[in-house]
């Protein structure tokens, strides 16, 4: 299948202070990646954790450099420090309290964070009690975010289930059971190869059969049978990542492009990817930011959103993310807009709710930096 390709917007590539002020949407990110250095240090104190690093400073700077490995094993390794200083329930509080403020100050007003609750309950809590500590958390983060009087941030739970565990039925139920009570979806993840997601097929059916949301990590480390089987075996409604249905496109000397089957398949049916460049440049799925797939699939206008995955291991934030990519491909407020309602289209949010944050939120505020641009 021929396609055509789109260019960037037209106008000058987005300022850095463009991009920090720009309203943002975020659906690909994990707690558990998103510590502040300054917290962990001092939550491991209290239990006694032994730490690479003591001061926040350096600590935070190790965690990028492991992470920085070009192996997505490797990546996944640095986690064990942060979910460490995660296993009671007012550091889960804390650390939800803290990601919220995070984000809200980095412009982001609508963000799907996930984690995995079996991985919190190593001194004892239950996995409703992971769950409710979290929700406290981001309550009391939301509830900060709107002492303006403005409209604030809104944040929901994806409840994460690990692909090499058998815990996926029942991390499905939990989100079944909290998901009028501020848990969005459902999501797998960890190491791709070996742990195909049809190995969590019961999981799936159980969601499609109570009519609930999820997404999938499929084609961030392993290739197009996991992002086919993502969609076509497990019914997934977006793909965490997704970055190599790229190989199932071809660009032609000529500069021509043809889809194969799967990524047309992508395309026509508008499944969102949840691509993360900085941290897909850490884990090797692309070579740098100018290189990424997402510069391509933009153009193809694939139903591409921007996200930062792990922040502390990347050293990242919405702002840098868009930044990053304005410098490499040229993208003006425009291509942001369009990352960003993309995004809060694909958003686990009842229809209206979708609607009103991208007409009452997003178009004002992009409107808005835009004439301040032309003034």
């Amino acid at each position: 299948m021929s396609v055509v390709l789109t260019e960037p917007s037209a106008g000058p590539p987005v300022t850095p202070e463009q991009a920090r002020l720009a309203p943002k949407v975020l659906l690909h990110d994990h707690l558990d990646g998103g510590l502040r250095p300054q917290t962990i240090v001092e939550l491991a104190a209290e239990i006694g954790h032994e730490l690479p690093e003591t001061d926040a400073e350096a600590l935070g700077a190790w965690f990028a450099r492991m992470a920085d490995s070009g192996s997505l094993v490797s990546y996944l390794e640095t986690f064990d420090h942060t979910v460490a200083v995660m296993q009671t329930g007012p550091a889960l509080t804390r650390i939800a309290r803290e990601c919220v403020e995070d984000l809200a100050a980095d412009g982001v007003v609508y963000a799907e964070v996930r984690y995995a609750p079996e991985q919190h309950v190593e001194n004892g809590l239950t996995l409703d009690e992971v769950v409710a500590a979290v929700q406290e958390g981001f309550e009391q983060g939301m509830e900060a975010s709107r002492s303006d009087g403005g409209p604030g941030i809104v944040l929901r739970q994806l409840l994460t289930a690990m692909r090499h565990q058998a815990r996926s039925r029942e991390i499905a139920e939990l989100s079944v059971a909290w998901r009028d009570r501020g848990v969005a979806g459902f999501d797998i993840a960890g190491a791709e190869a070996g742990y195909p997601p049809t190995r969590h097929l019961d999981a799936f059916e159980y969601l499609q059969r109570e009519n609930s949301h999820f997404t999938i990590h499929a084609g961030e480390a392993f290739g197009l049978p996991s992002i086919w089987e993502a969609i076509q075996w497990c019914g997934a409604d977006r793909l965490g990542h997704g970055v190599r249905i790229i190989d199932d496109i071809t660009v032609a000397d000529d500069g021509s492009v043809e889809l194969g089957r799967l990524a047309a398949y992508v395309r026509d049916n508008r499944i969102p990817l949840e691509m993360c460049p900085a941290s897909n440049v850490q884990t090797g799925a692309a070579t740098s930011i100018a290189e990424h797939p997402i510069g391509l699939l933009t153009r193809l206008r694939f139903r591409v959103t921007v996200n930062t995955d792990n922040r502390l291991m990347s050293s990242t934030s919405m702002t840098s993310e868009f930044t990053h990519l304005a410098e490499a491909f040229g993208y003006g407020l425009r291509d942001l807009e369009w990352f960003t309602v993309n995004a809060m289209k694909s958003a686990f949010l009842p229809f209206d709710e979708r609607l009103a944050i991208i007409a009452d939120v997003i178009k004002p505020r992009y409107a808005a930096l835009a004439g301040s641009d032309e003034a």
